[in-house]
């Protein structure tokens, strides 16, 4: 990255040098974060390459994402108009792709000026770009292979296409997503659909998301979506992010404020949900689920305190969680904490700690809250 790259815009990003005497913070590795799209690149052969950016760069800051892919990605993928212009603003000048198009006649006019590619997936949008003025010269039309939340029904594809047709608007790409890339069902009937509906067309498509561009091959099409895999997590659970040769970009760190020591059968925590077998030491981290750590992981939890691995204990709180201090016995209040990632604390894997509440790592990262400060390294 150098000095010519477009820029941060003033007030788009937290600071991570605000002042904060809590302990907690989020290191975002951005080197990591080049290298896993490098990852991507190389399973994409000669498709080109949307980086996902949506949703705040999954939680990773999409100012700083942007600029750290700014010499590499081909194009950027995101939801909001507003934000596409604002990256424009910024001196971006590569593809901009809406993933669910435009919400208002109103955008119209933007996605012409500002040369933003919208993703077409229902009947209003196509009025609207009817009525305008001015349209852009590029979109994307969704098809509705099986996903069925966004998109087309196969039988309009032909009056879509005729319809952009009468409005001038030629440079046309076709896509879909698919819901079971990273699940048992796999892609083939998606698949199936979508190549019945874009055969004779001659027209581009995209189709693979990380999942899709990791597992098939076949579906890379002319542009490829990859999203988690850029930010270091495996869109499968069978396997491991390092299997893929990703590496984790977020980093969730924090120490510890207390310690307590709990006889036989003391309880932890609302609820007292952890009652210890017999004496133990329990730590208590500057963590909890206003600052985004999941309020339903459960103990056991993975977690790693002063360079080792332990477990939470308990319900999390608003501010804090307990953890297993056994065997730890260097811990001592101030002891550095991960959350998840790699940091002074240990190694934790967003994944597993994912896998324990119930959800994905895609939910850890998005969730975390603004309280927390961002440093981008």
């Amino acid at each position: 990255m150098n000095s010519t790259m477009p820029g941060v815009l003033p007030g788009q990003e937290r600071q991570a040098s605000r002042s904060l005497s809590r302990p907690i913070q989020a290191r975002i590795d951005l080197m990591a974060l080049r290298h896993n799209f490098g990852v991507a690149r190389r399973h994409a052969g000669s498709a080109r390459i949307w980086a996902v950016i949506k949703a705040n760069a999954y939680g990773h800051g999409q100012w700083q994402v942007a600029r750290a892919l700014a010499d590499l990605a081909d194009g950027f993928a995101l939801l909001e108009v507003e934000t596409a212009v604002a990256l424009r603003q910024a001196g971006y000048a590569q593809p901009i792709l809406l993933l669910e198009g435009f919400f208002a006649a109103t955008d119209v006019p933007l996605l012409a000026s500002h040369r933003l590619t919208p993703a077409l997936h229902c009947p209003e949008q196509l009025a609207m770009l009817e009525a305008a003025a001015t349209r852009p010269q590029q979109v994307y039309v969704k098809l509705n292979t099986g996903m069925n939340r966004l998109g087309f029904r196969p039988e309009a594809l032909g009056g879509v296409l005729e319809c952009l047709r009468r409005l001038g608007i030629r440079a046309v790409t076709l896509m879909s997503h698919f819901a079971d890339a990273d699940g048992g069902r796999g892609i083939a009937a998606q698949l199936d659909c979508f190549s019945a509906l874009a055969s004779g067309t001659g027209l581009p498509f995209s189709l693979a998301n990380s999942a899709a561009l990791l597992r098939y091959p076949e579906t890379r099409g002319d542009w490829v979506r990859p999203g988690i895999m850029l930010y270091g997590s495996s869109p499968f659970a069978d396997l491991p992010a390092s299997h893929f040769d990703l590496r984790p970009v977020m980093h969730l760190e924090s120490r510890l404020i207390a310690i307590q020591t709990l006889g036989p059968g003391e309880r932890v925590g609302y609820g007292g949900l952890f009652a210890a077998a017999g004496p133990m030491r329990i730590g208590i981290v500057a963590c909890g689920y206003a600052d985004g750590y999941p309020r339903h992981a459960p103990t056991g939890t993975p977690i790693a305190v002063a360079g080792k691995p332990s477990r939470v204990l308990g319900r999390v709180s608003m501010d804090m969680l307990a953890c297993d201090l056994s065997g730890i016995d260097a811990a001592s209040v101030g002891s550095p904490v991960t959350l998840w990632g790699v940091g002074e604390g240990g190694v934790v894997d967003a994944d597993q700690v994912a896998a324990a509440a119930g959800t994905l790592s895609y939910e850890l990262f998005c969730a975390l809250a603004p309280r927390v400060p961002l440093r981008w390294d």
